[in-house]
């Protein structure tokens, strides 16, 4: 057993002897409180007295009192807006040097402020997760592999005085220069703005490196893998790297690609599930007895929950002012929850746009259940992301074909809903469109009693348009960005879905 991978293997472990998971309550109070105190003397801070609240016995339920509830457009109307212009002591102390810009979900591209305080906590939150390899009981020579993280380009564009680029290009642009000896694909390779010219490099130089483990959306892996299996002659991943034995997945739900991978690959993988989101490393998968993944109580964000349910959610979207807020300790498992998070980048009570669901409350493990506005609710059919994944996974398994991509719209036509659904499908087969629409419609309604009683009333009908999973990738290439964070939208609102069903029609 080589020694080096030994030795390592060791720290890990004995690390993840002594550092045990911190009490999420007591975690937590501390947090809110170094966050409080650290902000007290900027804008936001005098604005809001954070001072007094140090003061209350109660500085969590002060906190809730005084502080409103942000969703990004908020924030930056409000505080953001002056960051971005280059002022300092706004919402965190001193002035932001980097600007995380989003391009997955949303039409218009948000610029969230990216701290030196966030680039520790999501080098911490990388600890972390190391730390947790230790329950996954890998060999000692993967610790001596390279790891590869592919996400988007770390050349960051230089505007107004900040630097700007996606979260995974700049977070890769700040690697400790202890870690340059396993990093790939490189520097060189990892500043290519170009997404095609980038995996062309990497396909270039792959046959030199040995992978233990990979980073990155699994939709934007899978196209990668390929190109460097294709570049090689190869028949697998593993007879260009052998020892790859740990896929980090994140972004989106990594189910639809699992069989997709497995054929990409000689070997059985090791999947661990991360919630590296613009706004900070959120939760990591920390027990191979679970996919669900573990907030990270003590690293510089405060969290908060508001129940997911119509009463607490306004028609735009954002969070009823009267919403009961949930502390980590008060909440249920198995509800939908809103997630609220402030942060050392200046973020306060902000609705991320995540919906999160508690499967262990003690050891404060969630899952992404989906995004507060892609939860299809026009009719009452009150549909979630993980319910329409769900039901996919299921459909995949009885048809006996890869859905990698699906979006879904209320469309009212002659007076009517119905719920149009496009699913892009990886299959040798051509399918029946209307088994699959009536099977689907099964599913959901055995398992979502709302749908249920909503396709007795206003919900008419339930289509189902087969495209290929290439459509939906030609279709974020042209309309959004390659590559990095991109994401497909689950649920489109009525413009956008007009947008989409045009360019379907055009290709």
């Amino acid at each position: 057993m080589p020694i080096i991978g030994e030795i390592i293997k060791r720290s890990v472990e004995t690390v993840d002897r002594i550092f045990t998971n911190p009490d999420p309550k007591e975690a937590q109070q501390k947090v809110l409180e170094n966050l409080l105190s650290k902000a007290k003397n900027t804008a936001f801070g005098k604005y809001y007295q954070f001072e007094n609240m140090l003061k209350s016995t109660d500085i969590r339920a002060s906190f809730a009192a005084e502080v409103p509830f942000f969703n990004y457009d908020q924030l930056r109307e409000e505080w953001w807006q002056k960051v971005i212009d280059g002022g300092e002591d706004v919402t965190w102390p001193g002035k932001v040097k980097y600007f995380a810009v989003s391009s997955g979900t949303t039409s218009t591209k948000k610029h969230i402020p990216v701290t030196e305080e966030m680039l520790q906590s999501i080098r911490r939150a990388g600890m972390q997760q190391i730390k947790g390899i230790a329950d996954f009981d890998l060999p000692a020579t993967f610790f001596e592999k390279e790891i590869l993280m592919f996400g988007s380009s770390t050349n960051l564009k230089e505007v107004n005085g900040h630097l700007e680029g996606e979260i995974s290009g700049i977070s890769a642009s700040q690697i400790p220069y202890w870690f340059e000896g396993f990093y790939r694909p490189g520097k060189d390779i990892s500043a290519i703005d170009d997404w095609d010219e980038r995996v062309e490099a990497l396909a270039r130089e792959s046959g030199n490196w040995d992978i233990g483990a990979i980073s990155g959306i699994p939709s934007w892996i899978e196209l990668m893998l390929k190109r460097v299996i294709a570049h090689h002659n190869a028949e697998t991943i593993h007879d260009v790297w052998p020892n790859f034995q740990v896929y980090t997945s994140g972004g989106v739900a990594f189910e639809p690609y699992r069989k997709s991978f497995e054929k990409l690959c000689g070997k059985e993988i090791t999947v661990i599930d991360t919630y590296l989101a613009s706004e900070g490393y959120l939760a990591t998968q920390l027990r191979k007895e679970t996919d669900a993944m573990a907030l990270i109580t003590d690293n510089g964000v405060y969290f908060e929950f508001v129940h997911f349910t119509p009463e607490n959610m306004n028609e735009d979207g954002s969070i009823n002012p009267e919403a009961k807020v949930e502390n980590i300790e008060n909440v249920e498992e198995g509800k939908d929850y809103v997630l609220l998070i402030s942060t050392v980048s200046g973020a306060w009570r902000y609705m991320i746009g995540d919906t999160i669901t508690f499967t262990d409350k003690e050891r404060a493990e969630i899952k992404i259940t989906g995004r507060t506005k892609h939860f299809l609710n026009v009719v009452g059919s009150h549909l979630s992301v993980i319910q329409m994944n769900q039901a996919m996974e299921k459909l995949s398994e009885e048809f006996d074909c890869q859905i990698k991509e699906f979006t879904v719209a209320a469309v009212e036509e002659d007076d009517e809903y119905r719920h149009r659904w496009y699913l892009g499908v990886d299959c040798e087969k051509s399918l029946d469109e209307n088994q699959i629409a009536e099977r689907l419609d099964d599913l959901l309604k055995e398992n979502n009693k709302n749908y249920k009683v909503a396709r007795g009333k206003a919900l008419k009908h339930i289509e189902v348009r087969i495209v290929t999973d290439e459509m939906f990738r030609k279709w974020t290439e042209d309309t959004k960005q390659k590559g990095g964070q991109v994401k497909v939208p689950r649920v489109m609102k009525a413009e956008d879905f007009k947008e989409w069903e045009a360019y379907v029609s055009e290709h």
